[in-house]
């Protein structure tokens, strides 16, 4: 193995806070059955950001950052809006809205590629390997890479909004009935939840990809939730799988000369896959002297 590098060390950093910020901010989009909508939320908000571009001729980070978001929301309310009025099932509903949306900003991408600086494979994959060359100055200072910096926040942001929400968040998830009965607005935190999806999307777009963005939101928190008995546990444990799987599958990506974004999401994938073997590997030698027992007492 090569020795390590800032540019190296600065890569990983990156993709452990984007790590961290999906973990995190999918928790209980995993909880509530709801993994399909990482996908939807992160495929559709590229129609926001060509959109904002095209209106107001900007690519600040706020302006992007502003239209995603409210694509974002737009895609959870057309999905509801399917699944309650249109009768179609909820799984149905996210794939109708998203990829429709997704298809739409392919075409503006492909019809002003030569104005705006953003094609399909750099959607799709992205290249975190750049991320060291694009830097944040501050009072003349180079304190590092944008990305970082930027992820770093949107990860601080989930933390605190999932911590200190996680008694609602958790109401409105197991038992919405008796939310609503507290005065709880599920849909309210339903929403705050996508909010928190697509900051972290459009924060991620642009430096990994929607590949990690999804990968991260969704396999980690499926790892954790093999061994966790709440949801406190369950946090934690989606963190580490997730610095652990980008951590690991940088190092991939450089022995076999690969995407970045992929190789960390074939390892979150491979951790689950041996985590699983694991638990329920454990759960059948702990079932046979149990069974034995109950036998000898027959």
């Amino acid at each position: 193995m090569t020795e390590m590098t800032s540019l190296d060390l600065w890569v990983i950093l990156t993709a452990t806070v984007c790590a961290c910020a999906c973990a995190t901010s999918g928790v209980f989009l995993v909880l509530r059955g709801l993994a399909m909508l990482a996908d939807a939320v992160s495929h559709s908000v590229l129609f926001g950001i060509v959109l904002a571009f095209l209106l107001t001729g900007s690519r600040a980070p706020l302006v992007i950052l502003v239209g995603a978001g409210i694509v974002g929301v737009f895609t959870a309310l057309a999905a509801q809006f399917l699944n309650k009025e249109g009768k179609l099932q909820e799984d149905a509903s996210i794939g109708v809205s998203f990829t429709w949306l997704f298809a739409v900003g392919v075409i503006l991408v492909s019809a002003f590629a030569g104005r705006v600086d953003i094609d399909q494979e750099c959607v799709l994959y992205g290249e975190i390997a750049f991320v060291p060359f694009d830097t944040l100055t501050l009072w003349g200072v180079e304190i590092g890479p944008r990305a970082f910096w930027m992820l770093l926040v949107v990860a601080v942001i989930d933390i605190i909004v999932v911590l200190f929400s996680k008694a609602r968040f958790e109401l409105v998830t197991f038992d919405p009935s008796f939310a609503e009965t507290a005065g709880i607005k599920s849909r309210r935190w339903h929403y705050l939840l996508v909010c928190l999806v697509s900051l972290t999307s459009v924060a991620s777009f642009e430096a990994v990809g929607v590949i990690l963005v999804v990968g991260m939101m969704v396999i980690p928190p499926n790892i954790a939730l093999l061994f966790s008995r709440g949801t406190t546990s369950m946090l934690w444990l989606s963190n580490l799988f997730a610095v652990l799987s980008a951590v690991l599958g940088y190092w991939l990506a450089v022995a076999i000369d690969a995407s970045v974004s992929a190789s960390m999401v074939v390892v979150a994938g491979c951790l689950y896959g041996v985590m699983a073997l694991l638990k329920y590997g454990m759960a059948t030698v702990t079932a046979v002297p149990s069974k034995r027992a109950e036998l000898l007492e027959l």
